[in-house]
């Protein structure tokens, strides 16, 4: 397998959008975060209304940095996703993909490496996850603690998710620009469903006294993103008490699941199509 990547890697080192979409990804994640951290400070801080109730509350403190910095970068995932549909894609249209059967791939260890870059990107996408929380955790000169590292395996599930379904996407369309446009496509037309549950959700909650959870998380793509949230205050704590309950672990299950599927028929793909 090593060898094998050393040759993926050969492959993509010098590639423009590969250096482009990783660049634009590391600087996203930071400055996201960046912005994030200095509109609490400067703005929100500065507001009378807001700062009393939002008293005491630091995003960024070691208590909360792991979970905010997760969320944060959590919105920024798609570029990941998008480097590998265009990875992939390009496999197929200038044929290396035969290329490698030739030189003597098996179809098992084409399609095994490609699901690996999936979860080296995922891997180091939540490395880079972990050193921004770090440094912003020090830069609020809060006492360190581990509470929300939870938050950063959930941004891996997420990041993971994201990537395996990009491959699922580009196996079975095989053209960049239709598994692109596909892809965000999906993206949006999930993400409206997902509001509309939700907001149906909450009916069911405060009209009905039926607490079904936020069904939105229900989704392939909601699931690892309904458990990114950020994190408690005393804002979000007034706004909770009409929305419907997070159910956790379910919703863990269920983005698990879906993982699962989207490795399996990618896999399935990839091994019985057509070169």
């Amino acid at each position: 397998m090593l060898k094998l990547l050393k040759i993926e890697w050969l492959k993509i080192k010098n590639y423009n959008a590969f250096i482009v979409l990783v660049s634009f990804f590391a600087l996203g994640v930071v400055a996201s975060n960046f912005i994030v951290y200095s509109t609490f400070n400067n703005s929100i801080t500065k507001s009378a209304g807001v700062s009393m109730i939002m008293a005491a509350f630091n995003p960024y403190s070691f208590y909360n940095t792991w979970q905010t910095t997760s969320y944060v970068a959590g919105w920024i995932l798609m570029l990941p996703s998008l480097l590998l549909i265009i990875l992939v894609t390009n496999e197929f249209t200038y044929r290396t993909n035969r290329q490698n059967i030739i030189d003597g791939w098996s179809r098992n260890q084409f399609t095994s490496v490609k699901m690996m870059m999936a979860l080296i990107a995922a891997i180091l996408s939540t490395v880079l996850v972990f050193i921004t929380a770090l440094v912003f955790g020090a830069a609020s000169h809060t006492d360190f603690s581990f509470n929300g590292i939870s938050h950063v395996g959930f941004f891996f599930l997420k990041a993971l998710s994201y990537n395996m379904l990009a491959i699922f996407m580009a196996v079975l369309i095989r053209r960049t620009g239709f598994a692109i446009a596909v892809f965000f496509i999906y993206m949006g037309a999930e993400n409206i469903i997902s509001q509309l549950l939700d907001v149906w959700s909450v009916k069911l909650r405060t009209q009905d006294n039926l607490d079904l959870g936020s069904m939105g998380d229900y989704l392939p793509m909601g699931a690892s993103d309904g458990l990114l949230t950020f994190p408690k205050n005393n804002l979000r704590d007034i706004a909770s008490s009409a929305f419907a309950t997070n159910f956790t672990w379910l919703v863990l299950g269920i983005a698990l699941a879906y993982l699962f599927i989207f490795y399996f028929f990618g896999k399935r793909r990839m091994l019985r199509s057509d070169l």
